[in-house]
């Protein structure tokens, strides 16, 4: 018996296939993008400034010495204390391990202390000033610098409206020369991401390199100065993009 029903809904079921694949209508799925440029108008910097002694003590005192130097430039440059918070501290010792002496394995030779600073910039003018600042006043590490806009949902929204409008073009476009007529849509979906155009900012760069830009900023001649600098952190945009992917019935 099981085997006559299971046989009787098979044969159901093929006789129903070509009736519900006339009845499904033909689409057409494609994408469009968009990209939208602005320019930031906020600025996440992540820094750190890391000192070592023979023992623990004289790092760590020289550590909080330089870190007060920098919170009162930041303070002196009417950074808010709200935009200001230190991240992370890290207090490591340093092992001579390439030493044959057996004691050098195991006590330290010395102290490395480290603390990392994240300051939010609103006046992307100055930023070029505020780094420049802080590397001359104990900053040796600088982690990584964010460019962003508050107004990132407004520019999603306005990329995206764009790429719908870009793929329903495309869909027309392709359904006219067919001499077909676009129907209705049967699916969306978007997808949408920001991403920084400009100047390339590593991570983790040390105290020589960012301290040379520092001292190149400072010659004789006060223009000078002022032209190299704007060089070297010219602040580029942020490309805020969207990608829209449609179906459409073809009628």
């Amino acid at each position: 018996m099981k085997t006559k029903i299971t046989l009787f809904l098979a044969l159901m079921l093929a006789a129903l296939s070509p009736a519900v694949a006339q009845t499904t209508p033909p689409q057409i799925s494609l994408s469009g993008t968009a990209e939208v440029k602005v320019a930031p108008d906020e600025i996440m910097l992540n820094v750190a400034v890391e000192t070592r002694g023979a023992t623990l003590e004289p790092a760590r005192l020289e550590n909080d010495q330089k870190i007060a130097a920098v919170l009162a430039f930041l303070k002196q440059s009417k950074i808010k204390d709200g935009d200001v918070q230190v991240d992370f501290i890290n207090v490591q010792p340093e092992y001579d391990y390439s030493s044959s002496s057996s004691e050098s394995h195991v006590k330290p030779v010395a102290y490395i202390v480290r603390k990392n600073l994240e300051i939010r910039l609103i006046d992307v003018a100055g930023f070029q000033d505020i780094l420049t600042g802080l590397l001359t006043k104990g900053v040796n590490y600088v982690n990584g610098i964010d460019f962003r806009t508050t107004q990132l949902r407004k520019y999603r929204d306005q990329a995206r409206a764009m790429a719908i409008r870009a793929a329903k073009e495309k869909a027309m476009a392709l359904t006219s020369e067919l001499g077909a007529k676009l129907g209705k849509v049967t699916s969306i979906n978007a997808n949408d991401y920001s991403g920084y155009y400009g100047n390339y900012w590593g991570m983790n760069r040390g105290f020589n390199s960012f301290n040379n830009v520092a001292q190149n900023q400072a010659p004789a001649n006060p223009g000078a100065a002022s032209d190299a600098a704007e060089d070297t952190f010219a602040v580029g945009q942020i490309s805020v993009s969207a990608t829209v992917n449609v179906s459409f019935q073809i009628e």
